[in-house]
């Protein structure tokens, strides 16, 4: 099987990052809930509160009517309960990041000022586009960072964990026990901060936070110099699989 191009392999993270991010979307929304408790914290007792948690109440629930006033986002049962401010927060970034991704996707590939639409839509209508954005490289390496970078900011905020399963064998560029399976994204990745491919075009040369990634196409040559089995690899994809958490990567 040929190797996939440099482009290809960013469109396919980025496919992956889109995913993941109309999963998690929505999850931020209903997190709007008044009243609903941050992820692992436990209930307090009720008391008055301070001087200093009023003031934040108040601008909490002015930001709540902005958050709606801007983006037509109204927090599911919204009352006058506050809101938690990172939590909006969160949510105004990721909608702005997507109106203006949605927006640099059509205006690149001369399609006009895109129609407008909530959050999932558009991320949808992008994720439609990538075929055509394969014909611009830059643009296609934008579309990857900033859906990761919105993924990644929704999934702190939810605290979510992502399913990581050691992979046995060598990573073939830098020889450390240290490939690992992405279930949720269905791929390898080497977790090593300090490795680095010989790939010029590939961005775990020049991006610290990025990993050497390798895609479905790729795990027989993987399983190969890698010293594994393609079998383990299929099986380290399963999600129910038992899997342990390890390093952020890629």
């Amino acid at each position: 099987m040929a190797e996939p191009t440099p482009t290809a392999r960013t469109l396919q993270d980025a496919a992956l990052w889109i995913e993941a991010l109309l999963r998690q979307f929505p999850e931020l929304l209903t997190e709007l809930a008044p009243g609903r408790p941050s992820p692992g914290t436990a209930p307090e007792r009720r008391r008055a509160p301070s001087p200093e948690t009023a003031r934040r109440v108040r601008e909490e629930r002015r930001d709540a009517l902005l958050v709606e006033q801007r983006h037509g986002l109204t927090a599911p049962g919204y009352s006058a309960a506050p809101l938690r401010l990172h939590v909006s927060d969160a949510v105004r970034d990721i909608t702005d990041g997507v109106i203006e991704l949605d927006e640099a996707v059509h205006d690149k590939l001369g399609l006009g000022r895109p129609r407008h639409a909530r959050v999932p839509q558009r991320l949808v209508r992008i994720a439609g586009l990538l075929d055509r954005v394969a014909g611009h490289p830059a643009l296609a390496a934008h579309v990857r960072d900033e859906s990761r970078r919105m993924a990644r900011r929704c999934a702190r905020v939810l605290g979510d964990s992502e399913s990581i399963v050691r992979v046995r064998g060598r990573c073939p560029w830098c020889d450390s026990v240290s490939l690992r399976a992405f279930p949720a994204r269905r791929a390898v990745l080497c977790v090593n901060p300090a490795c680095r491919c010989d790939a010029a075009e590939c961005d775990c040369r020049t991006d610290p936070a990025y990993r050497h990634v390798w895609h479905e196409g790729e795990w027989e040559g993987l399983a190969h110099t890698a010293g594994t089995d393609r079998a383990e690899i299929d099986a380290s994809m399963d999600e129910t699989a038992d899997a342990r958490t390890g390093p952020r990567a890629g």
